[in-house]
């Protein structure tokens, strides 16, 4: 086990956020022994002691139920290098030693190709790893230039593309749902399952963070990455094991199997939007344009809707939709299957007639299913619900992702070829909107988000899909 993690962006709010309280929660659990040592590397002028006290007050901010011997151990295990994540000196400064370490790049995302190349200059001890948060870079053509500067410096297996969505354990229940359970996997196919919602809508507006989103977006912050991660582990194949090579080859095969939207379909099937000023809750929300350090012409999207097929023998015919928007009216988190109805129904017309639907409440963590049964009268059909609260997780999900980087153990990280595969995806939908092909729409703050578009064939297919047997797969050519 690995047991140096150098942070470089050492400062910065990933690392105050959930950084130190992972390492806090590993402490706390016996995961981390006393000759554990943080490495805190960033351009700003402090010393040690400083940077000890800087921890100690960002873990009784975003930590405070943890014990006090935890928090000291922490804080006492840290020590502090001024360093340019560019500069190879400076790198090996923070670096130094025989035994490996874990290289941690909080850092915007277009640090990166320098970082990696600074570490290659600098040389790092046998058996370190490097680990970079999303997005893998900024698309197609950067995430494998970067691929290419990761491999002359460690093995594929050393590299961490951390998402922490998959060490949700409730992300991680979407699979462990399906596959321990003999009445769910039957069914786990287009003949059953008309359509996917994978929903990761929040009511949290921009926060101070336009130096990062603005350059960014809904679509590469969330859709590229988090979701599309959802969508393989609802959509891949049993895998033989969850190790990293049989797990991760799944995944790269549903991302294989996503059919590429072409203009046309980007146009009928992506949508894109920003916030207005709104109130949500007791809150007032400045419009995003509005926001601090926002640039109004980059014409960034805080809302993103994109419609998928995947070609493949288990899923043609249903769609999967991918859905996130900020500044929401309410929290909606959740990964929804929809099941096709029942092909006839013998009681007559009481009650309304509502598919099944199985839904993976990702945060707060849940599991419920909506059934069809008899109401209160006899032949007349009511809702009914089941579900089910989820243990707290042992771990943050920083803290299983920490836990894994230090042990060695990439499976829950994104293999070379899956990060580039993401971008695959999402590439027509960027060059796309890109050209203004989809109009930005917008939405006021606290609501549901922009207005539902009609389109009578469209919603004629879905009803169809929903309601009766599984319709053909749609095509660019069906009317």
């Amino acid at each position: 086990m690995i047991g140096r993690l150098a942070v470089f962006g050492a400062t910065g709010d990933l690392t105050a956020r959930y950084l130190l309280p992972a390492l806090a929660a590993l402490r706390e659990s016996g995961d981390l022994g006393d000759d554990f040592e943080l490495i805190g590397a960033s351009r700003e002028e402090l010393s040690s002691e400083e940077f000890r006290e800087w921890i100690a007050a960002q873990l009784d901010r975003h930590a405070g139920s943890c014990p006090a011997g935890v928090r000291d151990a922490v804080t006492a295990s840290a020590r502090y290098v001024r360093a340019d994540a560019a500069d190879p000196a400076d790198v090996a400064a923070v670096i130094a030693g025989d035994t490996p370490v874990a290289v941690y790049l909080a850092l915007p995302p277009a640090l990166f190709p320098r970082a990696v190349t600074a570490l290659h200059e600098a040389g790092l001890p046998a058996g370190s790893g490097i680990v970079l948060e999303k997005p893998f870079g900024e698309d197609l053509d950067s995430a494998r230039q970067l691929n290419r500067l990761l491999a002359e410096v460690v093995p594929e297996e050393a590299v961490f593309r951390v998402d922490h969505f998959l060490a949700m354990t409730t992300v991680q229940n979407v699979l462990g749902s399906r596959l321990a359970n003999r009445v769910l996997e039957p069914l786990w196919n287009s003949t059953h399952i008309a359509e996917v919602d994978i929903v990761w809508d929040e009511s949290l507006a921009l926060e101070g963070r336009a130096g990062y989103y603005d350059h960014v977006g809904a679509l590469k912050d969330m859709l590229q990455n988090h979701l599309l991660q959802l969508l393989c582990l609802v959509a891949m194949e049993p895998p033989l094991t969850l190790g990293e090579r049989d797990l991760r080859d799944r995944k790269v095969d549903v991302l294989r199997s996503v059919r590429l939207l072409t203009e046309d379909s980007v146009v009928r099937r992506t949508r894109r939007a920003r916030y207005l000023a709104g109130r949500i809750g007791d809150r007032d929300v400045p419009a995003y344009a509005d926001e601090e350090g926002v640039d109004p012409r980059r014409r960034t999207e805080t809302f993103a809707e994109v419609e998928l097929e995947l070609d493949s023998w288990r899923w043609a015919g249903t769609r999967f939709r991918l859905r996130s928007g900020k500044a929401m009216g309410a929290d909606r988190k959740e990964v929804a299957v929809r099941f096709r109805a029942v092909p006839h129904l013998p009681f007559g017309h009481g009650g309304e007639e509502l598919p099944n639907v199985l839904r993976f409440t990702l945060e707060p963590e849940g599991l419920a299913l909506d059934l069809t049964g008899i109401g209160a009268h006899a032949y007349e059909l009511a809702p009914l619900s089941l579900t089910a609260q989820m243990e707290p997780p042992g771990l943050p999900a920083y803290g299983r992702l920490l836990l894994d980087v230090l042990r060695g153990d990439p499976a829950l990280s994104l293999r070379g070829d899956e990060a580039e595969e993401a971008w695959r995806v999402v590439a027509p939908v960027l060059a796309a909107w890109e050209q203004d092909l989809v109009p930005l729409e917008e939405y006021p703050a606290g609501s549901d988000g922009p207005p539902a578009r009609i389109d009578a064939a469209d919603t004629r297919r879905r009803r169809e899909a929903l309601l009766h047997d599984p319709a053909p797969p749609v095509t660019e050519d069906t009317p």
